[in-house]
């Protein structure tokens, strides 16, 4: 039996290519931000393990990457996760999945506009330049990072308002820089630093304790976390099977990164070190192996990094709100298509202004490392949940595979399957140690009920979106949890 499609939408310009997704999808991953960042937080948790914590996080996002593909060969559409879950479990999952991804993308954008704050703070002082105005400068404020990190955010939305084609050139220019400092300054950390490696780095058994292990799993899960976003503008690609492969080119690569920034992180700095530094991290590793001007250039890649971060954050995520207006699941200003740019202008915009608010919001947690390990935290739950609930559709929706060529059927199946369970199960476990770790909510990110709320809040969230949608907007998509077909003859799309 065929479903009968909803009603076509308005189409997106097809103008990009592989090398272009990979450019939007490790510009979202944020390897350089992830590595100068994520890394301290991480070891604040496992110690030094964090080449363990990395492989062992990578192996269930692997399974969770082969279910995006070959999801997208068979239904390449904006909404992805959105559409998938929707069609293959049940619209109301599915549109959680929507939700949950639109909400974590803001509260990372928020995040983020502060790291770039930092990192710009970070390179005044560098510069000679502690003060302004008489107000010393302090790149640990959330106050002062985030009202810096805003006038970027502002910038790069109206660059991403332009269209994906120029926002992929930018980031490539960004990306190449950044990689070629992070490889040189990690692999001249690797050879000259002063700890001796050791093979308990790769040791998992090792970690503390089983809650450490669950959390430095989800705070890696975060890290990994955006090489999807090829999936995302995969109805702006010449050939949708680019967007696979961009994706999976995008998690090799990170896996790679991640490794040589973990172990060469671990061979220059001390366990203090490293949990201590927070969001000055990498500016700190920079000045143990260089001295100025060559010790601000792992400073100058962690700004790039967060720029180019920021504008790839705001793209997917107005991309799956245009789906999700496509279908009437949310409001028609999401789905409105700029007649100049051919991008889903308006709701960018309306992205980068959310994301201002809530960047806004966060100065209720004043420290910048609170803030940071708050939303990692709450963020690495709700992505676990969407991650897992995709690839569950992708097992049920390939489940006839194993009936007819079993070696299929274990790619298409089993591995998903096994990968959603685990991540399932982290998710649960953290949940559960939130809960058990206190008596009291507090706005502190360390504790346990108000780093469990935040993800409820996000969840919970979005079921009232969705009842909304279904008995409110009355949207077709709650009747089969099929999406608009981007393919549909109607939609002429045009090149550029």
């Amino acid at each position: 039996m065929i479903d009968t499609p909803p009603p076509s939408g308005p189409a997106l310009r097809k103008s990009l290519g592989l090398l272009d997704g990979v450019a939007i999808a490790a510009s979202s991953t944020a390897a350089t931000t992830s590595i100068g960042i994520g890394l301290g937080v991480t070891a604040g948790v496992v110690g030094l393990h964090l080449p363990a914590i990395m492989l062992l996080a990578f192996l269930p996002i692997l399974g969770i990457a082969g279910a995006y593909s070959r999801l997208n060969k068979v239904e390449p559409n904006a909404g992805n996760g959105y559409v998938w879950v929707g069609r293959s479990l049940t619209p109301w999952l599915g549109f959680l999945v929507g939700w949950v991804n639109i909400v974590a993308t803001i509260a990372f954008l928020a995040y983020t506009t502060a790291v770039t704050g930092s990192a710009m703070i970070q390179l005044a002082g560098e510069a000679g330049v502690h003060a302004v105005g008489g107000l010393a400068l302090d790149p640990g404020s959330t106050a002062q990072t985030t009202a810096v990190g805003i006038v970027v955010l502002v910038a790069v939305t109206l660059t991403a308002v332009t269209g994906v084609r120029t926002a992929a050139r930018l980031q490539t220019g960004l990306l190449v820089f950044e990689y070629v400092v992070l490889l040189g300054f990690c692999g001249y950390g690797i050879v000259t630093g002063p700890h001796s490696f050791s093979l308990s780095w790769f040791d998992p058994f090792a970690i503390p304790s089983a809650s450490a292990l669950a959390q430095g799993l989800l705070l890696s899960v975060f890290c990994y976390w955006g090489f999807e976003a090829a999936f995302t503008v995969n109805e702006e690609v010449r050939d949708p099977r680019d967007a696979s492969r961009a994706g999976l080119i995008t998690l090799v690569t990170m896996l790679g990164l991640f490794l040589l920034g973990s172990i060469a992180f671990q061979r220059v700095l001390s366990e203090g070190e490293l949990a201590g530094h927070g969001a000055q991290g990498l500016a700190y590793f920079g000045d143990r192996l260089a001295s100025q001007p060559l010790a601000a250039l792992p400073l100058v890649a962690l700004m790039f990094s967060a720029v180019a971060s920021l504008q790839a954050g705001v793209i997917p995520t107005a991309r799956g709100m245009f789906a999700m207006s496509r279908d009437r699941t949310l409001g028609p200003v999401w789905s409105k298509v700029s007649s100049r740019y051919g991008t889903p202008a308006l709701g960018t915009l309306l992205i980068g202004a959310l994301a201002t608010a809530v960047a806004a919001l966060a100065l209720v947690i004043p420290r910048l490392a609170d803030m940071i390990m708050a939303t990692v935290n709450a963020v690495g739950i709700v992505v676990a949940l969407s991650y897992a609930l995709t690839a569950l559709a992708a097992a049920v929706r390939f489940r006839s595979l194993l009936q007819e060529d079993w070696r299929q059927g274990i790619r298409a199946v089993v591995l998903p399957t096994l990968s959603a369970l685990a991540l399932l199960g982290l998710g649960g476990y953290l949940a559960w140690s939130f809960y058990t770790s206190t008596d009291h909510l507090e706005v502190s990110a360390d504790n346990g009920w108000f780093l469990l709320l935040t993800p409820g809040v996000m969840i919970a969230s979005g079921f009232v979106a969705a009842a909304w949608a279904k008995w409110i907007r009355r949207s077709p998509y709650f009747q089969s949890g099929r999406g608009t077909d981007a393919d549909a003859p109607q939609l002429l799309a045009t090149s550029s």
